[in-house]
C-alpha cells in the first residue's frame, strides 16, 4: 500500500536530524509522532524553529524516544511503498534516525512521491489516451493538481504535510479517472 511521509528537522544543514514525523496510508490512516533527539543530536537552527513551531524543550519534554519511533516505523511501514515530496531530504533524516537506533539504514526505502503520482495517472489513462500522448496528457493532469494556493505556504508540521500529499494523490486520482471516461465516453459515440 502506498505511504505518504514526511519529516520535520533541526535544520537543513549536513547535520540536522529528524524531530518529528508522521505518515499517511492511502487508506487514511495515519501516525505522528515527535521525536526526542538521541544524544549525539545536538544541532539545532532557531530559523527552522520559527517554521515548524517545535523548539528543543518541547522535543525533550514530549517527544518519543528515537529507538521508539524508528522501531514503530520499521513494525509497521515495512514492506510498504513509502512516499515523500522531498525524498532526498526526508531520506536523509530516516537514514539518520534508523542509525541513531541501531537499524540498518536501508531497512525502509523511500521514493519520490511525484514518481508514484506520475504512476497512477499513467495506470488510470493508459486505455483513454494514444500511446504517444499518454506521457504527456498524465504529466500535465499532475502538474496541475494542487491542493493548496501558489501562495499558501505548507503547513511544515508532518502530519498535515503527509496528508497534503495524499490528498494531491487522490485529487490525481479521481482527476485521471474522469478524464479517463470522457474520453471513452467520447470515443464510443
Amino acid at each position: 500500500m502506498r505511504v505518504f511521509l514526511d519529516f520535520e528537522a533541526s535544520s537543513l544543514s549536513k547535520i540536522s536530524y529528524p524531530i518529528e514525523v508522521a505518515w499517511v496510508f492511502e487508506d487514511g490512516a495515519s501516525e505522528a509522532h515527535l521525536i526526542r533527539p538521541a544524544p549525539t543530536w545536538i544541532e539545532w537552527d532557531s530559523r527552522a524553529e520559527q517554521i515548524h513551531g517545535i523548539s528543543r524543550a518541547v522535543l525533550e519534554r514530549e517527544g518519543t524516544p528515537h529507538e521508539t519511533v524508528a522501531a514503530r516505523m520499521i513494525e509497521v511501514l515495512a514492506g510498504h511503498d513509502l512516499l515523500a515530496s522531498a525524498p532526498s531530504w526526508d531520506g536523509k533524516w530516516l537514514s539518520a534516525l534508523l542509525r541513531a537506533a541501531g537499524l540498518p539504514r536501508r531497512a525502509l526505502r523511500l521514493r519520490d512521491s511525484d514518481d508514484a503520482h506520475l504512476e497512477t495517472a499513467i495506470a488510470l489513462l493508459q486505455n483513454a489516451v494514444p500511446p504517444e500522448r499518454l506521457g504527456e496528457v498524465a504529466s500535465s493532469l499532475v502538474a496541475g493538481a494542487e491542493i493548496r494556493g501558489p501562495d499558501e505556504p505548507p503547513a511544515h508540521r508532518a502530519l498535515a504535510d503527509a496528508q497534503e500529499e495524499r490528498l494531491r494523490w487522490l485529487l490525481i486520482r479521481d482527476q485521471a479517472s474522469a478524464l479517463a471516461a470522457t474520453l471513452r465516453a467520447d470515443i464510443s459515440v
